[in-house]
């Protein structure tokens, strides 16, 4: 038995010792303890990069939000089409309230043309629009169409009162959003300047088309 307590007594003793060691030597206490096959005390200074060695992390799901119905891309509404300009005029809608420039574009084809086919209207449309976008004339419609000197229906840089409850008018309208939308073949493409049948100004100017009672050029 006195034995067995001599035994603990040196084991007990040898890890004071040891334990001293490693407060007062701590270089020293490495190598022992390395000797030894002992754990080494380490400072708190070391714990981050432990913890950035241990692989603690654990792989979370990450739901990909979907797009709610209300923030799906809409697509466009479908153009309007027809077998023919009278049944593309007969389908478009008229707007309840005319930009200015459709009004003025509209204007024009009334004042111009309502007496024509409708292949001609859209022309002389066509040529308002070509117009404007040539670089030539006023950049926008109204300035176009109020140009001085140009159409003879502009009195005082002003159109005369339209009736607008008529059908010839409602016609202008369509008319004139088919020709901006470019929804319809123009059959005088390019026309910048056009002309009743009946007068001969002499115009050195190319000729693209005759429709009902007007020429075309360009």
């Amino acid at each position: 038995m006195s034995r067995i307590l001599n035994v603990a007594s040196v084991a007990a003793v040898g890890m004071t010792v040891a334990t001293m060691l490693v407060i007062a030597e701590p270089g020293f206490a490495n190598d022992l303890a390395a000797q030894a096959s002992l754990p080494v005390a380490t400072s708190s200074s070391a714990v981050p990069e432990l913890l950035q060695k241990a692989d603690l992390s654990t792989e979370t799901a990450v739901d990909t939000p979907s797009i709610d119905d209300d923030q799906a891309d809409v697509p466009d509404a479908a153009p309007v089409t027809a077998e023919s300009l009278a049944a593309l005029v007969a389908a478009t809608p008229r707007p309840a309230t005319l930009d200015p420039e459709l009004r003025c574009l509209a204007g024009a084809v009334y004042f111009e043309s309502r007496g024509e086919s409708l292949v001609g209207q859209l022309a002389v449309a066509h040529v308002v629009i070509n117009r404007a976008e040539s670089g030539r004339f006023p950049a926008s419609l109204c300035g176009v169409v109020h140009q001085p000197s140009q159409f003879s229906f502009v009195r005082g840089g002003k159109m005369p009162a339209i009736r607008e409850s008529s059908t010839l008018w409602s016609n202008a309208v369509a008319i004139a959003q088919i020709a901006r939308d470019g929804s319809w073949k123009n059959q005088a493409p390019g026309a910048l300047f056009f002309h009743a049948r009946h007068v001969s100004p002499g115009w050195r100017k190319t000729r693209i088309a005759q429709i009902d009672n007007h020429i075309f050029y360009r």
